[in-house]
């Protein structure tokens, strides 16, 4: 507990330093001036929000800090477009905070990155990531929190702390112990927390076809795993936009899930989608069916294909049933690249 402390206090630094360099430019040439208090403000809450988890008893306070407006505040900062003598040696500190391997950037020049945002969603070169022949692949770097088994209908954030299907995905109109037909079908998991340094796209797993979008605003706590370990049911509070649908052997799920400052979540073929907006009211849900324009089957997801993308770090949930003779090809723990095998039959 003492070294993910001092890991976090001293990227909370870094981090922290970076925003104050960038909001000492606004200040100086773009933002207004009652635009600045706020963002000063929301920065000064940001440092608290950061430490807050790891006091004694504090989980309370934490999760009533206004996360949903410091993200906002965040994002104004993080797209503001910085002068190009600036960028290097501000970026320069986020590298060199978060280990970012940029050597796989597909723009390793740190100039040509007009703002921290742009760095954040970085693309990489396009051989850097090959797809393994598996029938699903990791669709997205990270570290896998957990994976397994469904049991009885609850959902395991972390060993030992569960929470509902029902609660993470709204109302189903599937069948847990369906699947294709004439083959019993269990329900599989798997979470993959993706930190600051890593790659911050997300690929499509398998080859299934998309068909119905729900977007749940909500928190936007930190999803870091020392995080996930103290607050159950922490992934049914944050905002989150569930990607829902079929592949060959029955109901198939990808959901991506908001963090602080990861407010943005875009899918790439659902233009109209908007997350973190001050307009949309915690504790609903948005339904899109994709149905209405992409055909009976839905929106084809080939294996490897880019769905979508968002800042800084969260996590990916799949969920999705197969048969029993499905066996997954890594375990909890380990650190994952997208395109390496995740499970075949």
């Amino acid at each position: 507990m003492c070294n993910t402390f001092a890991l976090c206090l001293y990227q909370s630094v870094c981090y922290t330093a970076m925003l104050c360099v960038t909001l000492c430019y606004a200040l100086c040439v773009t933002v207004p001036v009652h635009n600045t208090v706020m963002l000063c403000v929301g920065l000064a809450l940001s440092w608290g929000c950061c430490l807050a988890p790891w006091q004694p008893r504090a989980w309370a306070l934490y999760c009533r800090a206004p996360t949903r407006l410091l993200s906002r505040l965040g994002g104004v900062l993080t797209g503001l477009a910085l002068p190009r003598w600036l960028r290097r040696p501000l970026l320069a500190l986020y590298v060199w905070a978060f280990s970012v391997n940029m050597a796989e950037a597909a723009e390793e020049d740190l100039s040509g990155y007009r703002s921290l945002g742009e760095l954040f969603r970085r693309p990489l070169k396009p051989w850097v990531r090959p797809i393994a022949p598996h029938d699903m692949v990791i669709p997205a770097d990270g570290y896998i929190v957990h994976l397994g088994r469904v049991r009885r209908s609850r959902l395991e954030q972390v060993k030992g702390v569960t929470y509902s299907l029902e609660s993470f995905l709204g109302p189903q109109d599937w069948r847990e112990d369906g699947g294709e037909q004439g083959v019993r079908a269990d329900l599989y998991q798997c979470i993959i927390y993706l930190a600051p340094d890593d790659y911050h796209h997300f690929h499509s797993p398998t080859d299934w076809h998309i068909q119905h979008r729900r977007h749940f605003p909500g928190s936007l706590m930190s999803v870091s795993p020392s995080v996930v370990r103290w607050i159950p049911g922490l992934f049914c509070h944050n905002e989150r936009v569930v990607l829902s649908g079929e592949w060959a052997h029955g109901f198939f799920s990808l959901t991506a899930v908001g963090a602080t400052n990861v407010g943005s979540i875009r899918i790439y073929c659902d233009q109209d989608l908007q997350t973190n907006c001050a307009r949309h009211v915690q504790g609903c849900y948005h339904d899109l069916s994709y149905l209405d324009w992409a055909g009976p089957a839905g929106v084809p997801a080939p294996k490897g294909a880019g769905l979508g993308e968002f800042n800084l770090g969260s996590t990916i949930v799949l969920l999705f049933q197969g048969p029993r003779r499905f066996g997954f090809r890594t375990s909890a723990g380990c650190r994952v690249q997208v395109g390496q095998a995740l499970g075949s039959l």
